[in-house]
């Protein structure tokens, strides 16, 4: 199947499913689309057992489907680009060192509260998965894809939520920069991983961590401020150039930091702020960009959410042929893990920043339970390593498992939360 098939029946899906999706399931539109998607994946599996070659066939598919590049280098910039542009910006600014202290204090204490934690119950021998080999450094890249919430499924919620301007900029906030910080610690451990603990040090550890993040701001600011110039030059006289500009600026950074490694998330994030809708000072200063423009970026986030989530539902044909029934125990106690790691993670910096800052009541639960993780978790564990052998099988499974509990229980129940 080429691009234009593959295209063509994502697009038919995410249609087909989101008529199903409004008129039947009456669910939040990409909680909906996926639990279509996986009803659909449960379908081909018991299919499957009728007529394993029509199984054999949709999985081979599935697993010549490249979702982890797709994601990162295609699909991830662009919706990340979304949702700075309409985040609100003022409320940002006013509370980023509340933003960015949830955001790196939280990966941090959750990639390596995960991490040991599911290193230790990998080595007891009533779960039998002390033969898989894990070692404690597959078990913290673990910790370091699932610790950072997934912007895409979180913006997609807390734009549905009626919560104050203050506590939604800092979920979105949050979202927005901490999954760079992920990725970030997530190749830093690859790299740890590949090259031999004995080959890495602590100097070679910190200009790699230093490069991604400082070079991704770098980047995403100069290119932010050359194409708010160059937009404002424009005077919003001819929106499809604008279109076409903001796309381009989108690729730009995202090839440079590709090539550079440098972190593409932190740079589009940054190119979008720059060219916000909301940077406008006073009334009487245009937004940088025409209402039109806005409304395009909107219907291209929504439609790559559809196809997003719809991708991971299918995602779970990628596990079956590798499941075992002791996954399903350890998945659970880890999903237990993620939850209080996260809230851990999320309350220490806001009992600390309580000092001087006022936050509302329940915040800290909101934002622990509006942690939501999606396809970038899904596509970093796609991209550990082969020589894991098994043990890439047993944190798929585990990745995945986290995730759906995230987005079908907290996304579902959040509302309720919240209210």
């Amino acid at each position: 199947m080429d691009v234009l098939e593959l295209s063509t029946v994502l697009l038919l899906l995410a249609s087909f499913f989101s008529i199903i999706n409004l008129r039947v399931l009456k669910l939040p539109q990409t909680i909906g689309l996926m639990v279509l998607a996986i009803i659909l994946s449960v379908f081909v599996l018991i299919t499957g057992l009728i007529f394993p070659s029509f199984l054999e066939a949709v999985t081979s598919l599935t697993e010549r489907f490249d979702f982890s590049t797709l994601l990162i280098n295609v699909m991830l910039p662009f919706l990340l680009f979304a949702g700075a542009i309409t985040i609100n910006l003022k409320e940002l600014l006013k509370d980023k060192v509340t933003i960015l202290f949830l955001a790196s204090f939280g990966v941090l204490f959750s990639t390596f509260a995960v991490g040991y934690g599911t290193f230790w119950l990998t080595q007891q021998s009533f779960l039998g998965l002390s033969g898989l080999g894990l070692s404690l450094i597959d078990c913290l890249l673990f910790g370091s894809l699932i610790a950072p919430t997934d912007p895409i499924a979180v913006l997609a919620m807390v734009k549905k939520m009626n919560l104050s301007p203050a506590t939604e900029t800092r979920i979105a906030g949050e979202s927005l920069f901490n999954d760079g910080i992920g990725v970030v610690i997530f190749l830093t451990l690859l790299n740890i991983k590949t090259e031999g603990i004995e080959q890495v040090t602590a100097q070679s550890i910190s200009v790699l961590f230093i490069t991604e993040v400082l070079g991704g701001l770098a980047l995403g600011a100069l290119v932010g401020y050359l194409g708010l110039k160059l937009l404002r030059y424009i005077e919003n006289e001819f929106v499809e150039l604008e279109v076409l500009i903001t796309l381009s600026l989108v690729l730009i950074v995202s090839v440079i930091a590709n090539r550079f490694h440098l972190s593409g998330p932190i740079g589009v994030v940054i190119l979008g702020l720059f060219l916000n809708k909301n940077i406008a000072s006073s009334g009487n200063e245009e937004s940088s960009m025409g209402a039109y423009v806005y409304k395009f970026w909107h219907l291209l986030d929504e439609t790559l959410n559809a196809v997003l989530f719809i991708l991971i539902g299918l995602e779970i044909l990628t596990i079956f042929h590798s499941f075992q029934l002791n996954y399903i125990f350890l998945s659970l106690i880890v999903i237990v893990l993620v939850v209080i790691s996260r809230g851990i993670g999320v309350i220490i910096p806001i009992k600390i920043l309580s000092i001087k800052k006022v936050f509302e009541e329940k915040t800290a639960l909101i934002i622990t339970w509006g942690g939501l993780r999606g396809g970038l978790s899904i596509a970093l564990a796609l991209n550990l390593p082969a020589s894991l052998g098994e043990g890439k099988s047993l944190i798929l499974f585990l990745t995945y498992a986290v995730v759906l509990f995230t987005i079908l229980v907290q996304g579902l129940t959040l509302k309720k939360i919240v209210k």
